[in-house]
């Protein structure tokens, strides 16, 4: 099996899988208990955050758990939005966001709040000069997305931090966290995600400084600081504890290892099937390569290297709605026929050059295959 759609989720390290049946068969007090069992897994949630506000530079106090980026998104978006409306009603996001965010600030605007979608180039990226122009005093919230999990783009967020005035300033790191470079002082709020760096499904965080003010979406117990009620997932948060230490230990190195193998393949493709467009910009993560083979449908691709144990993406995996055109290779420009033609490639540190080569050939010969067929209709 050749996996290649890391960006959808990942495969958890073995030691994680470990940590996390180890809180699920072992010690699976209820971290609220007062006894034995409950203090272990207090310990295995305090150690968690100490873990995973090393990998973000920041202090252990800022990390609230969640269930995963979606709630993360919501909380930050939803919860500042409602918490900081006397202040104004202005929200500033992008058309290429998550479903998480889009979804979030559509709901604030059937409540009243006026969100202006910024657009995008043909890279993806967004123009300062149009942030610049937008912010005004009664913006009080900006959310945008440091890595872009279908093309990935790399938003310019120091040259964002620099010009949000008065506003917070939201990011989404899920799919930069553990792979590039993230400094705390960029923003106000970040969220990230345990299954997208080889941790296990259910568990995320925001990260938030007590100064923010944040209107809590799940009340109850009045776990994580209040900010997200509910008895806590150790499973998950420990294992995500885990694979955030590990992953930031080797960023650099698994970094440089995905360049390799994106760069092997992308001049693969380009040099060996005519009619393709990269929709990945040169300003990208390392760890992700979209790439349109026009006269043919994404789709039809994928499926076809499924059969050959070979698993790609058509895009995002963060929607019901399978079928759904992308929106944000619709942003940057791209046509019907463009986006019909477009698979993801992304990586991770288990990847091989020896994958690539055996990914680069059934592309060349399902291509040529389905174009004589005609699949593109």
């Amino acid at each position: 099996m050749i996996y290649l759609d890391n960006s959808a989720t990942t495969r958890p390290y073995d030691q994680v899988a470990e940590k996390v049946v180890y809180y699920m068969t072992e010690a699976y007090g209820n971290p609220s208990s007062l006894h034995h069992m409950g203090l272990l897994g207090e310990r295995a949630v305090k150690k968690a955050r100490q873990q995973i506000s090393s990998a973000l530079g920041v202090t252990d106090q800022k990390v609230i758990f969640t269930s995963g980026g979606t709630e993360a998104d919501n909380l930050a978006i939803i919860g500042c939005a409602l918490a900081n409306r006397r202040s104004g009603n202005h929200i500033i996001t992008t058309k290429v966001e998550h479903p998480a965010v889009l979804e979030a600030c559509r709901h604030l605007e059937r409540e009243g709040f006026d969100v202006e979608y910024l657009p995008v180039g043909r890279e993806g990226i967004i123009d300062i000069a149009d942030l610049s122009e937008a912010v005004n005093d009664r913006t009080i919230l900006i959310s945008v997305m440091h890595v872009n999990n279908e093309v990935g783009a790399v938003q310019p967020v120091e040259r964002i931090g620099k010009i949000k005035r008065n506003a917070i300033l939201h990011l989404d790191c899920v799919q930069s966290f553990g792979k590039l470079p993230l400094a705390a002082g960029w923003a106000d709020l970040i969220t990230v995600s345990s299954h997208k760096i080889h941790g296990p499904k259910g568990a995320g965080c925001l990260c938030a400084d007590r100064t923010i003010k944040i209107l809590p979406q799940i009340l109850g117990g009045g776990q994580e600081r209040a900010m997200r009620s509910g008895t806590e997932n150790v499973p998950s948060i420990a294992g995500f504890g885990l694979s955030a230490q590990m992953i930031a230990e080797n960023m650099s190195e698994h970094g440089k290892k995905a360049a390799q193998l994106k760069e092997f393949l992308r001049q693969g493709i380009v040099g060996s099937i005519p009619d393709v467009l990269v929709n990945t910009p040169a300003n990208s993560s390392p760890f992700i390569l979209n790439i349109s083979f026009l006269g043919t449908r994404g789709e039809v691709l994928l499926h076809h290297l499924e059969q050959n144990g070979i698993y790609v993406s058509t895009g995002a995996a963060c929607s019901s709605n399978k079928k759904e055109k992308s929106h944000v290779l619709a942003a940057m420009g791209r046509t019907d026929k463009e986006i019909d033609g477009a698979l993801r490639f992304s990586f991770s540190e288990f990847n091989t050059m020896d994958e690539m080569e055996i990914v680069l050939d059934n592309l060349v010969k399902a291509v040529s295959r389905f174009r004589k067929l005609g699949s593109f209709r």
